[in-house]
């Protein structure tokens, strides 16, 4: 594994690679789940970082790093439907769940929104509760709300 670190407007972030594709981003308030490898930057750490640079400064809307999620087929579904919200607008856990054909699975499409390991380039941080509200997310309340606002989704 490899990693490295990234200060941003969010907090620093721990960007985690296999050397081909992205496995992780962790905030710093996370608890580190992923063995700590040799700290050394590989072209897809480089990309993710460039990428993310120009994610907070307004000019990046779109990701194009290789991705290696690990989970559940379930969850990969439902990774790939949030990887379709456009950049600035928000989704309910149950707008997902019904993107699915699963309208019964929002508890659990919530679970798995919570269980991305690669926020902001999977946007989890674009699902909220059905009535509007912020709910949960890995950064904290506080990061969601910034990256929403950075991306123009809520004042």
């Amino acid at each position: 594994m490899n990693y490295q670190y990234l200060n941003s407007p969010v907090g620093r972030l721990r960007l985690v690679s296999d050397g081909a594709s992205l496995i992780a981003i962790e905030f710093e308030n996370q608890q580190n789940s992923i063995r700590e490898g040799a700290e050394r930057v590989d072209a897809v750490l480089t990309a993710c970082r460039d990428q993310l640079k120009e994610y907070f400064a307004g000019t990046r809307r779109r990701f194009d790093i290789p991705l290696a999620p690990s989970g559940t087929a379930f969850q990969k579904s439902v990774w790939q439907a949030l990887s379709g919200i456009p950049y600035g607008q928000l989704r309910s856990y149950r707008d997902i769940a019904e993107i699915l054909n699963k309208s019964r699975a929002v508890r659990a499409v919530g679970a798995a929104n919570g269980r991305n390991r690669l926020p902001i380039v999977v946007p989890c941080h674009r699902v909220i509760g059905s009535d509007g509200s912020l709910t949960g997310f890995a950064g904290g309340l506080d990061a969601k709300r910034a990256l929403l606002k950075l991306e123009g989704a809520i004042q």
